[in-house]
């Protein structure tokens, strides 16, 4: 049970011996019995077809060294390779001795029926004969355990994937070290204690597989030296590629159907831009955020990536470049709001910012030239508040460069000034009584596009301006207001009819979003006279 990749008949050994473990762990019966001897039975199958495979890797390798031409060190590889065949064929021939001698020693086959056993069970005589007398431990599985350990340890030499020991004792054994029952015994008890012949003949099998297996590995070791490993694709898959990832209606779209293959014995080494990736089932993971800087008259921009597929052949790395062309299409940013043809300057202009192409990855942040930008609390809002003529909004999702977008900037449009008197509109043609004018208020109003677009921007008002009561060139009497409204009932008591009075606006402040009063200059006169009759 080691680690690395494992074929799918691998697979199946290990989940059979996690059967035959738990089998082991079982009150025995007849029923129990037979599915010892069907796992004994598969796993003797499994192996004489690994033995087959075995033999032809070996077979590979000496075509292989011979046809380049017996090369001193391909000759090496084929000496160690015959080497790990005689040692795993001496291993396997000592197993098969001990099957021999147990089903032997536990009375031979049925003689009705030569593909069962005359005493399935005789569990006492197995135990004597692997175990050994009582307190001796001197039965044949202790020797096993040596041999199996001598093995692993030779053959790790080839394959640095193979365990340090292939017998263990119960507190080494993956599965026995989590039983308190079974964790303080050692390799012999824990296998043939307490055992009937078919699950120790099984667990012969068992070992007999861990032991073609490694060998397997390492000859594959060895062939891969000389070029004469034997691969077998195990996924076959159907690939395509386009000739372009982007058509236009009305235009024939091409592509290439092509069968692909990958290997559980081999894994390429896959690299893009030059750093190695993820290789999952033969296939490596490329992924990047597409960008690009230049866009072609339809807002797309052909890019290329590049990676390698490095592989070993005849014991060397060959490369295999890969070029893919794809296509970048510019995003289209939306910008919705009332104002999206023009900005206004200095004031907080709320846009919303939108690339419906990006969907839910879409993360935006924003940058301008001649503009302050304040990011919103929710996606794709964003305040500008343009200090310049012109505003060049830039637009990125991810730290990846979407667009930009230009705005025209326009003046804050001039508020006009209105004079109440009395409460009513002021009318210059009327006039006011003489003793007549009390309560005067002058009121700055809004342009209305303007206040509708921006009403936090489109707060104005009159903070200052003098009043001066004038009977024909001289001033009668003057009061210095600092807000829209005033009573000058003390003109009243004083004004005669023909006299006048004259109104001065001095000041008028805008508020703007952050509530900071601004200097504003009103649209049309900013002086008054009102005839007294």
């Amino acid at each position: 049970m080691a680690g690395g990749k494992e074929t799918p008949r691998q697979k199946m050994i290990g989940m059979m011996y996690l059967v035959l473990t738990a089998l082991l762990a079982l009150q025995v019966n007849s029923a129990i019995l037979l599915k010892f001897q069907f796992l004994d039975q598969s796993l003797m199958g499994v192996n004489g077809k690994t033995v087959t495979d075995n033999a032809g890797v070996l077979t590979n390798i000496k075509s292989s060294v011979s046809k380049n031409g017996n090369r001193p060190n391909d000759a090496t590889v084929l000496k160690q390779a015959q080497e790990i065949r005689q040692k795993t064929s001496e291993l396997v021939n000592y197993i098969h001795s001990l099957r021999e001698d147990l089903i032997k020693t536990t009375g031979g086959k049925n003689k009705d029926d030569e593909n069962q056993y005359a005493n399935p069970s005789a569990e006492d005589k197995v135990a004597i004969m692997m175990i050994g007398a009582a307190n001796k431990n001197n039965g044949k599985a202790y020797e096993l355990k040596e041999k199996l350990n001598e093995y692993a340890r030779y053959i790790k030499q080839f394959n640095p994937d193979t365990p340090n020991k292939l017998a263990f004792d119960g507190k080494e054994d993956p599965v026995a070290k989590n039983d308190k029952s079974q964790r303080n015994k050692d390799f012999a008890e824990l296998n043939f204690g307490e055992t009937p012949l078919v699950a120790a003949l099984a667990v012969l099998s068992q070992k007999e597989n861990e032991v073609l297996k490694y060998e397997a590995a390492a000859l594959q070791k060895q062939a891969q030296k000389v070029g004469a490993d034997m691969v077998k694709f195990e996924k076959i898959f159907a690939m395509a590629r386009a000739e372009s990832k982007v058509v236009a209606a009305g235009t024939k779209y091409k592509a290439e159907m092509f069968i692909a293959a990958s290997s559980d014995a081999i894994t390429p080494k896959m690299s893009f831009r030059g750093q190695p990736i993820k290789v999952v089932d033969g296939k490596g993971q490329v992924e990047f955020t597409a960008s690009a800087s230049q866009y072609d008259a339809e807002g797309n921009s052909e890019q290329t990536w590049k990676g390698q597929i490095i592989l070993n052949q005849n014991g060397e790395d060959k490369v295999y470049p890969i070029e893919e062309k794809y296509i970048v299409a510019k995003p289209v940013i939306q910008v919705q709001s009332a104002a999206v043809q023009a900005l206004y300057f200095q004031c907080a202009n709320e846009l919303n910012i939108q690339v419906p192409a990006l969907g839910a990855v879409y993360d935006p942040s924003f940058s301008a030239t001649g503009a302050q930008t304040i990011k919103g609390a929710k996606k794709g809002l964003v305040t500008i508040i343009p200090s310049s003529t012109e505003v060049t909004l830039s637009v990125s999702s991810g730290g990846n460069a979407i667009g930009q977008e230009k705005f025209k900037v326009r003046p804050i449009p001039k508020p006009t000034l209105a004079l109440i008197v009395n409460g009513r509109p002021f009318d210059a043609k009327r006039g006011v009584p003489a003793q007549g004018i009390r309560q005067v208020s002058i009121e700055a109003i809004s342009d209305e596009g303007f206040k509708q677009l921006l009403p936090n921007e489109a707060r104005f008002r009159v903070t200052k301006w003098k009043a001066y009561l004038v009977r024909g060139t001289s001033m009668v009497d003057m009061i210095e207001v600092n807000g829209p409204s005033e009573n000058l009932s003390r003109f009243a008591a004083k004004a005669s009819k023909g006299d006048r009075v004259a109104i001065e606006v001095l000041d008028v402040k805008r508020l703007n979003y952050r509530g900071t009063a601004v200097d504003i200059k009103p649209s049309g006169e900013s002086i008054y006279n009102i005839p007294l009759n």
